[in-house]
């Protein structure tokens, strides 16, 4: 399918560029001007489902889908797929976040974010990802206009809409459209659109209240929401509300939910113990254990070194400090007693704490009879509260930061003497002995053989971080009918999110070597610590930033002449939007382990032009064709064209196609030189280095390196090529389903770094740091060395160990995504007071594939690739839900079915390949196995299938009562042992439900 996409494009652009050259010079861009078809819709016009459903609510009209075409009434809103949301499938399955509501839809995929992924750069955000192109690929708009981006990128450089920060109780139904859309929405369109429909007639007070907890009484959740609003849009032309919500979710711990989500110690179910810290002596915790080294430098705790004559004995400064018992080794490299630990049983949370308030308000009035202004206005808060693991003290060096701290020790030592300036105190005259170190009585008078190389884990110090965000958001827009067949809308955003996260517990290099020199820290007492150690050792990190986005667009429309299905309907417009994000770095200096140095900031204009031909040639055919240029301040343009067909032969069967072409602008982070970001991973080096180095093996041991990503004002978009063909059948009045099929080719992919093992295979290929640093930077351009290692203090001459290099982002490879969506909705009405209503969505993913600068092919469906996507979560080659509502008079009873399907625990990203392939089969599992026959036995994670019940009852026009349970049979989540570790045997973006278990809720909805 992919080839056939060359053979199209030529052709394709052309006849659209010649339809384009037939509309004036306004036409040839792009908008969000769907908010304006659809604050031009009368109210009463906006309140039910969408085209896959089958027979309306009782009593209500049918839906105005507008989401990707500038054109309401006509067959150009069904002829891509879009799945709609409408208030009753909502309220019927008591969704009540934007988050739960968009990533309920099954083609939700790869790369998507979800509240439980509490680690790295999302933490606490949501985000969708269509198709699994990723959440930079997917648009989020609101009444068609887009909002800010959350100012912190995922994975250092993707962009998105955080939709933990959107208000909900405003929404009247959700759209997404799942076909490439940048023809009408420009840049980031590539997966798909996500828009979310606001309320617009709402006369007198109504509101909600709901309450809950899980079955094990955590995870409170309170939801209030409230609106007033007067004035009727019909009779008087005008209609104001105003509305507030509030929301908050409770803490759920890894402790409260046991095995296997509280451990990384899989014996029980015949797997390895990957990291326990009740039965290794050099794995930190929060008692401290020590062993003798020597110490090259008595004044920089970095200086340790490692080798005869030292033993293998280790020893925990606080043998009666142990809450959870000991444990002993008596053979191997390390020996000694330690004390027992579980940490992410003791520390880590599955649920963070969160709270959220807003209050929007909007005013919608008729100028006269043929034009209509709206305006809105919104503030949303949103506050997430993380607690994690105490930070450790690293044994291997990920950066030097600077000369005074670069050096080759594999980890911090505590010197035979402290004194109170910290300096010098060997021969300092108020010198004394480490009360911290055991060996420095037996060594004081040779220190430099008395140091005690340490293993800690700071449990007296709180780790996590506390995050918030301001969404200020404000939009207005005329629209109206100028006679003679011309309508128009014009309309504007401005929307701006002010971040600030602050860092708790993370280590400041200079804070903890002062700590260690001047003995103010107790490493055998912690708790006798004072509030100035732990934040001498440990400040917060409070760091601010913001984005923002203002954009004004409009459209000119006209019924340009009646053809035989109908009128031929022209659009065409304009968009200017203004774009700027300043995403501060946390760890500019390198000062603290562990903090990452992620920084983002630019700004820029974005002009388009769109136009779009509804031509509905027979009442069976229908022809559709878009098309957008867009120009960007940085340099480079893009022109997106699409081509929509739909045939209904017959009333029950109707068929439809789309091709068309789209892109992903670079982000700030991909494309500003001002922007950055380190990430660390373990290295063995090459065995000439460990010759080089073999009279000290701690300097020539595995490390971790850390390459820095640098925007490139050279990048380039990436690019997509989207076709899908699908069926629509409608067979009865109470009966209708959809079937299509998607391929999606996005080329020209941004990716930092792909000669990354290139670089550094360059540069360790040499012998002396200048002549490796010039290898380095002859891979390519943007590759440069950044932090080299102080020399071996062993072996001077040698070539000094690589800490951190530069690379570029670059355009290369490309991503293919392919599968079937299926929807089905059945309204039918058994007797006079009786209905049933069932509602599916489905999708299979056939490919997501990605393909490397080598031509090797990553394959990640029904996988757990791609592994080093956002959370880490996989690719379900099957995700889908079916929802049954039994409606008896007043009385409603809904069951919601979640499936996801199996996969495989394999991933070809962390595969290396062998003559150009990637070997997927179980013996590449990346679950912890014991033996190598058993691989088979653990390489699937299983489906999971779990249901919700929500029963209410409407007393009468102002009362509604529901009673719900998620998670009704209190399914758990399926053991994911080659998940992250930080995330313990579980993947929360698929299997949340299963960890929060059975979840109880009850409340009321009223109306006055």
């Amino acid at each position: 399918m992919i080839s056939a996409f060359s053979s199209l494009r030529a052709g394709i652009s052309t006849a659209a560029l010649l339809v384009a050259t037939s509309v004036p010079a306004l036409a040839q861009t792009t908008t969000q001007a769907q908010d304006a078809a659809a604050s031009a819709v009368p109210a009463q016009e906006q309140q039910t489902t969408a085209a896959p459903e089958a027979e309306p609510e009782a009593n209500q009209p049918p839906v105005i889908v507008v989401t990707g075409t500038l054109f309401r009434n006509s067959n150009a809103s069904s002829i891509s797929p879009v799945t709609v949301l409408s208030s009753e499938t909502l309220q019927r399955a008591n969704i009540t976040t934007v988050q739960d509501a968009i990533r309920s839809v099954s083609a939700d995929s790869a790369g998507s974010i979800s509240t439980g992924f509490r680690n790295g750069f999302s933490a606490g955000g949501a985000a969708v990802s269509l198709r699994g192109l990723g959440v930079s690929s997917t648009v989020v708009l609101i009444d068609g206009l887009r909002s800010a981006n959350f100012p912190l990128n995922d994975d250092g450089h993707n962009a998105y809409v955080d939709l933990n920060s959107i208000p909900f109780s405003t929404i009247e139904r959700v759209e997404v459209l799942k076909d490439g859309a940048s023809s009408t929405y420009g840049a980031d369109a590539i997966g798909g659109v996500v828009n979310l429909i606001s309320r617009k007639n709402v006369q007198g007070i109504d509101g909600s209240v709901q309450g809950g907890t899980t079955g094990r009484g955590d995870g409170a959740h309170y939801r209030a929401t409230l609106t007033a609003g007067f004035g009727d849009y019909q009779e008087k032309g005008f209609n104001f509300y105003l509305n507030g919500e509030y929301t908050y979710d409770g803490y759920i711990t890894n402790h409260s939910r046991g095995y296997p989500f509280n451990t990384l110690d899989l014996s029980p179910s015949g797997l390895l113990d990957r990291n326990r810290n009740d039965d290794s002596l050099t794995t930190a915790n929060p008692q401290a254990v020590v062993t003798r080294v020597t110490q090259s430098d008595l004044n920089n705790p970095l200086a340790g070194q490692i080798g005869a004559p030292l033993t293998n004995q280790y020893q925990l400064l606080n043998p009666n400090a142990c809450p959870y018992g000991t444990f002993t080794v008596t053979s191997g490299a390390a020996q000694g007693t330690g004390c027992k630990h579980n940490i992410p049983d003791e520390y880590l949370i599955i649920q963070p704490k969160q709270q959220r308030y807003s209050t929007t308000g909007r005013l919608t009035a008729r100028l006269g009879d043929n034009f209509e202004f709206f305006a809105s206005g919104s503030y949303s808060h949103s506050e997430v509260t993380i607690t994690g693991a105490p930070s450790a003290i690293r044994q291997t060096q990920p950066f030097g930061g600077s000369a005074s701290i670069a050096s080759s020790s594999p980890g911090i030592v505590l010197p035979v003497y402290v004194c109170a300036s910290g300096v010098n105190c060997a021969t300092a005259a108020d010198r004394q002995l480490n009360p911290n170190n055991p060996y420095a009585a037996a060594y004081a008078a040779n220190p430099s053989q008395g140091a005690a190389r340490i293993y800690y884990l700071f449990g007296d110090i709180p780790a996590g971080s506390f995050r918030y965000v301001d969404v200020f958001r404000t939009t207005a827009g005329i629209s109206g009918d100028l006679g003679n067949g011309f309508k128009f809308r014009l309309n504007g955003v401005y929307a701006r999110d002010n971040f600030s996260v602050t860092q708790r517990g993370f280590i400041n290099i200079q804070g903890l070597l002062s700590a260690v020199n001047t003995g103010a820290y107790n490493f055998v007492n912690p708790e006798q610590n004072t509030a100035a150690v732990r934040s001498q050792i440990s400040p917060d990190r409070t760091t601010p930033s913001y984005s923002t986005v203002a954009t004004i667009g409009g459209s000119l429309l006209k019924s340009v002449m009646t053809l035989p299905g109908g009128d031929l309907n022209m659009g065409a417009g304009f968009q200017i939007r203004r774009e700027t994000l300043m995403n501060r770095n946390q760890n500019a200096g390198l000062t603290y382990y562990g903090l990452n140095t992620s920084s983002a900031q630019g700004r820029q204009t974005v002009t388009a032009g769109f136009f779009e031909i509804d031509a509905p040639f027979l009442k069976t055919l229908d022809l559709n064709v878009s098309g957008r240029y867009d120009h960007y301040s940085q340099g480079y343009s893009h022109f997106s064209p699409k081509v929509g067909v739909k045939f209904n032969p017959i009333e029950a069967v109707a068929f439809r196609a789309t091709y068309s072409q789209g892109f992903r602008a670079p982000t700030f982070a991909e494309n500003n030189a001002a922007s950055s970001y380190s990430g660390f991973s373990s290295f063995t080096p090459p065995a000439s280095f460990v010759a080089a180095h073999g009279g000290n093996p701690a300097y020539s041991g595995s490390y971790n390196i850390g390459s820095g990503a640098t925007g490139n004002p050279n990048i380039l978009p990436e690019n997509s090529q989207s076709i899908t063909i699908g069926t629509m059948l409608k067979p009865t009045r109470w009966f209708n389903m959809t079937v299509d099929y998607y391929n999606i080719k996005k080329s020209n992919l941004i990716v930092s770094g792909p000669l990354r093992a290139d670089a550094i295979k360059a540069y360790y290929g040499q012998t002396d740091a200048t002549a490796a640093c010039a290898a380095l930077a002859a891979v390519g351009p943007g590759y440069q060395c950044n932090v080299i290692d102080a020399p071996d203090p062993v072996n001077p001459g040698a070539l000094p160990r690589l800490l951190v290099f530069n690379v570029p982002y670059v355009n290369a490879n490309y991503q293919v995504s392919s599968g079937i969506d299926t929807q089905a909705t059945a309204n039918l009405r058994i007797a006079d007071n009786v209905r049933l209503i069932s509602r599916l969505d489905l999708t299979y993913v056939l490919r997501l594939d990605l393909v490397t600068p080598a031509g090797v092919v990553q394959k990640y469906a029904g996988t757990l690739g791609p592994y080093e996507l956002s959370s880490g979560g996989g690719t379900p080659r099957i995700r889908g839900n079916w929802q049954n509502a039994l409606e008896v008079g007043k009385f409603s009873l809904t069951a919601t079915t979640y499936y996801v399907g199996r996969i495989k625990q394999v991933a070809a990203d962390e595969i290396s390949p062998v003559d150009g392939k990637i070997d997927l089969s179980c013996s590449h599992t990346l679950a912890p196995i014991v033996r190598a026959e058993d691989a088979q036995k653990f390489c699937f994670i299983r489906p999971f299938v779990y249901v919700d019940l929500n029963a209410a009852v409407q007393v009468n026009d102002k009362f509604r009562f529901f009673v719900n349970v998620q998670n009704l049979t209190n399914a758990r989540a399926p053991l994911a042992s080659g998940a992250y570790t930080s995330n313990p045997n579980y993947l929360s973006s698929w299997h949340y439900a299963g960890l929060v278990g059975r979840n109880f809720s009850a409340g009321a909805s009223f109306a006055f």
